[in-house]
């Protein structure tokens, strides 16, 4: 069954010779003229470059979260400073030269840590137990390891490396 069809008018008489308006296209969303791609390129290219030396300073950098997650590691332990002193000499392996680290021993050793930062990283006390501890292998006072922990970290955080500047 269907329905009756309409009358020939119908609705509002009014309208009756209304044409419907037509709306326009709709407007393009993507650059019309040259310049804006130049501007795009360049944007590109610019965060393209500023990713990647990201990426070379965090790769050239990495070492050193991983030798401060070791180091507070060793902070919840008997702490030993012939530990604290092979951690950072694979630390001070991985951001100098071989020849330039592994000969290294004693005083000299904690001289060539603090002359790597600007401002000292250890003080007399520390660069003793540095120095001489390595021969001893008796736990550190709570203390003094934290102490000792603490001036690493530090040390961990602020040396210059062979990448820098």
């Amino acid at each position: 069954m269907s329905l009756p069809a309409l009358p020939d008018i119908f609705g509002n008489y009014v309208l009756g010779d209304f044409n419907e308006v037509v709306s326009p296209p709709n407007i393009d969303w993507l650059p019309q003229t040259a310049g804006w791609y130049v501007v795009a390129a360049v944007l590109i290219a610019w965060t393209s470059h500023k990713l990647w030396l990201r990426l070379q300073y965090w790769y050239r950098n990495r070492y050193r979260k991983e030798a401060s997650n070791r180091l507070r590691q060793l902070g919840n332990s008997a702490t030993e400073a012939a530990q604290i002193n092979s951690l950072l000499k694979l630390t001070a392996l991985a951001a100098f030269s071989r020849q330039q680290v592994a000969s290294l021993s004693g005083h000299d050793w904690a001289r060539f840590l603090n002359a790597q930062c600007e401002q000292p990283s250890f003080n007399q006390d520390q660069c003793q137990i540095l120095a001489l501890g390595i021969y001893q292998k008796q736990a550190l006072e709570r203390a003094t390891a934290e102490q000792l922990i603490a001036a690493s970290l530090t040390w961990i955080e602020k040396h210059k490396n062979r990448y820098d500047d």
